[in-house]
């Protein structure tokens, strides 16, 4: 068999998605997130001040998403929800949680060394990106 006919035969039996249905899906997730994340923030902050009350509510969806994670069924809820619940913070917990569940037979040393191994990109250019946008601002404002 050669390369094109195995890459028309590969073209043929690859399941074709549906872009509309998927992108409603991540916008209907991410939204329900968003309400979730602000009922959650107006009814701690009735509790404690605006601050922590922030912190409490993205504390709150971290230990949901690591949770789901560590249970297994995070890679389902992941998968169904698309875009909608791996762009925000849940989506970073996620990583790290099944980061350090991949390694955990490895050892606490090896959890440790791999847990930002898909998120530490992320992590290491937000950093750049937010020094390199500071720069410019001081340098527009002076």
């Amino acid at each position: 068999m050669n390369k094109e006919k195995y890459s028309q035969m590969v073209k043929e039996m690859t399941p074709k998605e549906n872009r509309l249905l998927n992108m409603f899906i991540a916008f209907f997730v991410g939204g329900l997130i968003g309400v979730l994340a602000t009922f959650l923030f107006l009814q701690l902050n009735k509790i404690y001040n605006e601050e922590l009350a922030v912190a409490a509510t993205l504390l709150i969806l971290i230990t949901l998403s690591a949770f789901f994670t560590t249970l297994g069924i995070g890679d389902t809820i992941f998968t169904k929800c698309k875009c909608g619940i791996i762009i925000p913070i849940t989506g970073f917990a996620h990583s790290v949680a099944s980061s350090i569940i991949d390694y955990k037979k490895e050892g606490f040393i090896n959890m440790g060394s791999n847990a930002f191994k898909l998120a530490g990109s992320v992590i290491l250019y937000g950093v750049v990106s937010a020094v390199i946008l500071t720069l410019i601002k001081v340098i527009i404002n002076v």
